[in-house]
């Protein structure tokens, strides 16, 4: 598989001259071994703890560890043993070089608790997603494509493979070695149930409560499971814009996957007409442009200000990005090749609520068409191509 160039690499060779660790983390199988051995393979020896001989030498002798693995290291899958990461923060404060560990872990929660507590003002913390639109081949950037064969390098990149047996592994190596590893579930089989209920249900607002029912089990259960899902980067909650702009605001985040390949799959979509014409068909377009949104901040190095705009009475924006606290860039998602202008109305709606600040700055329509042209005197319609260029 060739490799592709990451949005991140440029990120990540900065924070290295300028810290003494630095930490990527992000779902199984979204390139972050290849990426750092592509970065810094000259400079670092890479160590991984998938070795189950080393990572009983982690586990159970650290310093003998690192006395017979010195760095520079890049050091992969460290959630398996976080109890090295003292022996990292005792090293690199008796030695003050820069980017001397890169550690890299694909369950976030505990990995990433154990960073911040530990290694304070002497990390960068990065998250790595599947393959944006922008790091693809040029074939790979159509979207029955991304929908059908999914973001993740291995299903997008190689011919011949089968993207529904790729993602029944993917799925059953997720549950066995991230979410049973550190979790330890009475019910997995539910806990894929959730998933696929979620799948179902993506782009809509979070209901706890239904899903405690359908699938049998407590609210605080599936409070748990759906952070486990976030903290694992399979999902990503959208939070509702926090600024009142006129009427009382729906407070409940919505659910999206941070792969539309992963959506189809489980939701049982994986087919061009379903995703074009199924009943899932507007959705999917809408996580879709989420996701990647999601990605351009990330790969850059930077949180993503991303929130949806709802109130109580039926008004909604399906994207807010917070460009700074004064300047907001309302988007519309539409799965259509022909927009027009009744698509933006909730973004006129919205800026007829809207005061001195924050600010709504000129609205776009997300979607299928191939050329950009304006819908009103402040929107215009836009291919979702063209998203990168709309919200850096």
């Amino acid at each position: 598989m060739i490799y592709r160039h990451r949005d991140l690499e440029e990120p990540l060779k900065k924070a290295a001259e300028q810290f003494r660790v630095l930490a990527l983390t992000g779902a199984r199988q979204t390139g972050k071994s290849t990426l750092l051995r592509r970065l810094f393979g000259n400079t670092h020896r890479y160590v991984t703890l998938d070795d189950p001989r080393l990572l009983r030498l982690a586990q159970q002798d650290p310093e003998l560890f690192f006395q017979e693995h010195k760095g520079p290291l890049i050091l992969d899958e460290v959630q398996y043993a976080p109890d090295l990461l003292p022996y990292v923060k005792m090293r690199v404060d008796s030695d003050g070089r820069k980017g001397q560990f890169i550690l890299t872990g694909s369950q976030q929660f505990p990995l990433m608790k154990g960073l911040r507590e530990t290694l304070a003002g002497r990390i960068a913390l990065f998250q790595l997603y599947p393959l944006s639109v922008t790091e693809g081949p040029s074939s790979s950037s159509d979207y029955i494509v991304r929908a059908l064969r999914g973001s993740y390098p291995e299903p997008l990149l190689t011919r011949g493979l089968d993207p529904a047996r790729w993602y029944a592994s993917y799925l059953a190596t997720y549950l066995e070695r991230d979410v049973q590893f550190h979790y330890r579930l009475e019910h997995p089989e539910r806990f894929r149930d959730l998933m696929a209920l979620l799948a179902a249900r993506t782009a809509q607002a979070l209901n706890m409560n239904a899903l405690s029912n359908d699938l049998g089990i407590s609210v605080p259960t599936v409070k748990s499971w759906i952070g486990i899902l976030e903290a694992s980067q399979i999902v990503y909650r959208l939070r509702p814009y926090h600024v009142n702009l006129g009427s009382r605001l729906v407070k409940t985040p919505k659910i999206y996957f941070t792969d539309i390949g992963l959506v189809c799959h489980l939701a049982g979509s994986a087919t061009r007409e379903a995703v074009l014409r199924g009943p899932l068909a507007g959705a999917l377009f809408e996580n879709f442009v989420v996701q990647e949104a999601l990605k351009i901040f990330a790969h850059s190095g930077r949180p993503a200000p991303l929130f949806y705009y709802r109130t109580n009475n039926n008004l909604e924006v399906d994207l807010i990005v917070e460009k700074n606290p004064r300047e907001l860039v309302p988007i519309e998602i539409k799965l259509s090749k022909t927009p027009h202008p009744g698509m933006a109305g909730g973004i006129t709606r919205l800026r007829a609520l809207q005061g001195k600040t924050p600010l709504l700055l000129p609205g776009y329509v997300v979607c299928l068409a191939d050329r950009s042209f304006p819908l009103s005197r402040a929107d215009r319609a836009v291919s979702w191509r063209e998203l990168p260029s709309l919200i850096k």
